[in-house]
């Protein structure tokens, strides 16, 4: 009985909701019908209020070619923006962003629509795992804000993400210049330890890139033709010195001391071949 009662209630909502849908969606429908585009405006602020971004952008849609040029037409290209950012269609409202700033360079709503531009570059970046091109623009895209607004009150979240963003570019750079050395590219993960060290000098990966670059260098030099191996085993141990100098008290100093040590004697090896050759 009780179960009963309860199905009878769930199908008596499911109706009343359908027929609220519909109701709200000829009301929608009747507003598009409009000729007077005051009443579309109107109405898409409403719709925004009551947080309906989706009915909100396709009135502001609507009426954008007609309000061009007036003073709400300002209003109208600023929301229609937000409408998409709330949406989450984040490139789409990025360019609406960017549209904006650049058509009303002197509205007040300017630096905010600027700000928007590049945290909905940056919202709509990926993981690190993947390629970084929207964090490198949303990025840019924020430092240029910092540096055209440095008294903002959008300042602090704008060197918020500026940082989240170094940090994922940086272990994009990390997981990268590792992976060469998983698939034995050995030059290529010299070379990626490298500008790795040059991109983000301070990092906290690179003592162990550091170690890494050693290793590599060691096995690079093992799978080389004879008369390359005297220059490759000689920086095997320029990089086992660098190590040291530059981590002192590193944690990988025992491990890679044999591979100093067995390029040492290797060279010395090589050094006797060449002399009785």
């Amino acid at each position: 009985m009780i179960s009963l009662s309860r199905n009878t209630l769930i199908k008596s909502l499911f109706i009343v909701l359908v027929a609220l849908s519909a109701i709200a969606c000829s009301k929608f429908r009747k507003i598009q019908k409009s000729e007077d585009w005051r009443v579309k405006y109107e109405a898409a602020f409403k719709y925004y209020e009551k947080k309906d971004y989706y009915h909100s952008a396709i009135l502001f849609e609507e009426i954008r070619p007609v309000v061009r040029g007036l003073p709400e037409g300002e209003k109208v290209e600023f929301y229609l923006a937000y409408c998409q950012y709330y949406e989450k269609t984040y490139l789409l409202a990025s360019n609406q962003f960017k549209t904006f700033y650049e058509t009303y360079g002197r509205s007040a709503l300017a630096q905010e629509a600027q700000f928007m531009y590049a945290y909905s570059l940056y919202v709509s970046s990926p993981s690190a795992n993947l390629d970084q091109k929207e964090s490198k623009e949303a990025m840019g895209a924020m430092q240029n804000f910092v540096n055209q607004y440095p008294e903002s009150k959008f300042r602090d979240q704008a060197v918020e993400v500026i940082t989240a963003t170094q940090q994922k570019l940086e272990l994009k750079g990390y997981d990268n210049a590792k992976q060469y050395l998983k698939l034995r590219q050995y030059k290529a993960s010299i070379i990626s330890f490298d500008n790795f060290k040059r991109n983000f000098p301070d990092s906290k990966y690179l003592e162990e890139l550091a170690y890494l670059k050693v290793v590599a260098q060691y096995r690079f030099a093992q799978q080389s033709f004879n008369h390359l191996q005297t220059e490759r085993y000689t920086l095997v141990v320029e990089f086992y010195q660098e190590l040291v100098d530059n981590f002192p008290e590193s944690k990988y100093l025992k491990e890679v001391e044999k591979f100093y040590s067995e390029s040492l004697v290797r060279l010395n090896q090589l050094k006797t071949t060449n002399k009785n050759s």
